[in-house]
């Protein structure tokens, strides 16, 4: 069976796939990044794992896979195939696509992991037959990714849909990349996690059991989840003005929470809007599958450069 190599390696675990033309995801597997034994040792769990894969479909697919994907985190050069800085993972210009290709002898793609995850959203998830999306992942950071027509724009640069780096609290709390008042030190789950355990009294606290104390009605939650719903809608409401999206996709482990986070969040986008159309405010579909699913989805379009290909979950 016709099949692709999907990797999407984060921080702490790599998930890979074997994924069919149809998006039928073959074969899972998952396996720690160790990056505790360096960048160079990083790389080198990637290609043999990726050299597993291959050899699972020819003996269980009956032939080698077409072409590869990865999705990475961090600074990436798409362009030219280049993972260019993570701080997680620690690596610098590592030229993992050709790495990748070489070692299967087959094409291969190298993504961002939110850009990638954001496709697969919005090319067969949430935002599936949409012309225009914005994919925002509310993780342990805020990044996000622009659709436009079944494609994901990385920018001039690699940077775009940084949003999490977009300032809605000018002077604010100072984030790590240099700025103060960032989105993502506010409505990240990081840092609703680290309201809460100052709030609540528990340093052991974290954002969802912040949510589970919203829906209790206890007013310090309330308070602490209505400040970062605030500033989430400030900074969506700027992206919104900027690229008017059709649909707007969230997704990360604080949508998690549903309705105790989408209900407010849609009513406070919806009260900040004056011009602007108001897109439909909708969570991600895919999970944690869909780094996985994106890093397919970059494998195949190196053999349909016309996105033609049919994929469906």
């Amino acid at each position: 069976m016709r099949h692709v190599i999907a990797l999407d390696v984060g921080g702490t675990g790599m998930k890979a796939a074997l994924v069919g033309a149809d998006g039928a995801l073959l074969h899972q597997a998952r396996r720690p990044t160790g990056r505790e034994r360096g960048p160079d040792a990083v790389v080198a769990g990637i290609l043999d794992f990726a050299a597993e894969l291959r050899a699972h479909g020819v003996e269980t697919l009956g032939e080698p896979a077409v072409a590869a994907g990865l999705a990475v985190p961090g600074i990436v050069e798409e362009a030219t195939g280049v993972a260019a800085y993570s701080a997680n993972l620690g690596w610098r210009d590592v030229p993992l696509r050709d790495l990748v290709g070489a070692r299967l002898g087959v094409p291969a793609a190298l993504g961002h992991d939110v850009r990638t995850g954001g496709l697969a959203e919005g090319r067969i998830g949430a935002g599936r037959g949409t012309d225009r999306f914005l994919f925002v992942a509310l993780g342990t950071g805020i990044a996000g990714a622009i659709g436009l027509d079944g494609r994901v724009e990385a920018g001039a640069h690699g940077f775009a849909g940084e949003i999490g780096h977009v300032v809605v609290r000018p002077g604010g709390s100072p984030c790590p990349c240099g700025q103060h008042g960032c989105l993502e030190r506010y409505a990240s789950a990081a840092a609703v996690s680290e309201a809460w355990a100052a709030a609540s009294g528990d340093p052991e606290a974290d954002a969802a059991d912040c949510a589970k104390a919203v829906m209790s009605g206890d007013p310090n939650a309330v308070r602490v989840w209505r400040q970062a719903v605030d500033a989430l809608a400030d900074g969506l409401v700027g992206a919104l003005t900027l690229l008017d999206p059709r649909t707007l996709i969230i997704g990360g482990g604080l949508a998690e929470a549903g309705e105790t986070l989408f209900a407010p969040l849609q009513d406070a986008v919806r009260q900040r809007v004056t011009f602007q159309k108001l897109p439909a405010i909708v969570p991600a579909a895919l999970g944690d599958t869909a780094g996985c699913l994106g890093a397919g989805l970059l494998a195949w379009d190196l053999l349909d450069t016309t996105h033609g290909t049919e994929v469906t979950t």
